[in-house]
């Protein structure tokens, strides 16, 4: 693995910590699928872990009604605690497990409560300040690539061991 130089406007993914941090962003956030805007936002909450491009975070409220449905999968971050899966669902298209949610985040990561993160691979798009996301490789994580991030990031084949 060659860690790449940020360029200017970059941040590099192995400045991020471990345990990752949490912080609030301003910038503007959205999904789609089948055609419909599924989430907008300009307050959502960014999680920032050594080689993994962010995850963003959408508050609830910011998400629209009736576009999530809970699907009784669940999984364990030993970081964030116990995270719950929805279904998304607009205009005729419907993706199983496609985001997450920490409704009850270990201590240190209360302020997300219940924030929505959705895997871009699986959604129409996903945009910040308007940029189409790129997906994290791998299907496993659920990180946003954009310009301003440096890599390489983890996930694709072979990076299991970083």
């Amino acid at each position: 693995m060659r860690r790449e130089k940020p360029g200017p406007g970059q941040e590099s993914v192995w400045d991020y910590p471990r345990p990752p941090r949490l912080e609030r962003s301003g910038r503007a956030v959205t999904v789609t699928l089948g055609g419909v805007l599924v989430a907008a936002s300009d307050r959502a909450w960014r999680v920032l872990e050594t080689s993994h491009p962010p995850v963003w975070y959408l508050p609830a409220d910011d998400v629209t009604p009736g576009c999530l449905t809970p699907t009784g999968r669940t999984s364990y971050c030993e970081f964030k605690g116990t995270a719950d899966y929805w279904s998304v669902s607009a205009g005729g298209v419907s993706r199983p497990d496609a985001a997450w949610s920490y409704p009850h985040p270990s201590p240190g990561y209360e302020p997300m409560t219940g924030a929505v993160a959705f895997y871009p691979a699986l959604m129409d798009g996903c945009t910040v300040d308007g940029e189409p996301v790129q997906p994290q490789p791998g299907g496993f994580y659920g990180g946003w690539i954009t310009a301003d991030v440096a890599g390489p990031v983890k996930g694709a084949p072979g990076t299991g061991g970083w």
